[in-house]
């Protein structure tokens, strides 16, 4: 019989709701080997807070896995309170990411699904971090990673992922945009089986510069970068001002948009359906999924979390794992 396929996930920061909503997808029967990658003592208190039952086996390997519920223990370095995140336990999700990864890499799970980190603590805590797609980039050694969100009928991909708005024009530089969208073009094509992807190119500027009036970016270097794409095969469309690449007209006949930072094409895309919107990172050597939302600690223990997105996110990952054996 085929293995079947196991999915690593980190429930992210231990005082938010990430806890809570991984005890809650654990209610469920997964169509996987699901490894909680976690503190037993962290999900068996936030599950008796949520009056849950929580019973996961150890993860002792996929040689011995089925479809199930396990954890891979990692350990907290203090005791959490629900909603009070704590900064000796920063080291705790970054031990909680690393294992994931190395767990990818070395072919022990098939994707990795990541809950909500706080980057506040975790700077607070001295550890360098401006995301997970930055870490997971450089713990697997993927050259390029490119972040982009999905939900039914759109994905966003950013050309820029976690900058002060102030860095973003410096960013937009050619070799970024060909290295971007080479790997959008290849994901699209090899994870989404999307044959001959279609991207749509957002400007940077207020109606992508005007002429070069409101900004040369888009003449100096977004506009060749397309037009030399575009003539090794690539099917790209742009620039075009961000504040119409959205209407309906627009996004008729197009795969992915690609946004040239990130509150320029992610509002959109949450607004549209916030609920079941899945983050995925590209350019990784695994499959990548996650939340679209952050800790919301207010509501970690209450058993108010929405876990829409958790399970979208794991659907995701499931999805392409299985697109992926079928190709192999």
């Amino acid at each position: 019989m085929p293995e079947i396929p196991v999915i690593a996930l980190t429930p992210g920061e231990p005082a938010g709701v990430g806890p809570d909503i991984a005890v809650r997808l654990a209610q469920q029967a997964p169509a996987c080997a699901l490894v909680l990658i976690a503190d037993p003592a962290v999900l068996e208190a936030r599950a008796r807070q949520l009056r849950l039952a929580f019973a996961a086996r150890e993860w002792n390997g996929r040689d011995a896995a089925s479809p199930g519920v396990y954890v891979l223990p990692v350990r907290a370095a203090r005791a959490v309170r629900p909603g009070q995140p704590d900064v000796a336990n920063a080291p705790y999700v970054i031990e909680t990411l690393t294992t994931a990864v190395t767990g990818c890499v070395r072919g022990e799970f098939d994707a990795l699904v990541t809950g909500p980190v706080h980057k506040g603590i975790i700077n607070d805590a001295g550890i360098a971090f401006t995301g997970h797609t930055e870490l997971l980039a450089a713990q697997s050694g993927a050259a390029q990673p490119v972040m982009m969100l999905a939900c039914p009928g759109l994905r966003v991909a950013l050309a820029t992922i976690h900058l002060p708005l102030a860095a973003v024009p410096g960013a937009i530089t050619r070799e970024r945009l060909i290295a971007v969208l080479e790997v959008l073009h290849r994901d699209l094509r090899d994870k989404f089986g999307i044959a001959d992807p279609r991207i749509l190119v957002c400007g940077l500027n207020p109606h992508a510069g005007e002429s070069g009036h409101l900004g040369r970016e888009e003449i100096e270097v977004i506009e060749p970068v397309i037009r030399d794409l575009s003539a090794r095969g690539m099917r790209l469309r742009g620039p075009v001002p961000a504040d119409t690449a959205f209407i309906p007209a627009q996004l008729a006949d197009v795969d992915a948009v690609l946004a040239m930072y990130h509150d320029q094409g992610l509002p959109v895309l949450k607004y549209r359906d916030f609920a079941h919107a899945v983050n995925i990172t590209l350019g990784l050597p695994f499959v990548r999924t996650s939340v679209d939302h952050g800790t919301a600690l207010e509501l970690a223990g209450t058993g108010r979390a929405d876990i829409s997105s958790l399970v979208a996110a794991v659907e995701m990952a499931l999805a392409l794992v299985n697109k992926s054996n079928r190709q192999d």
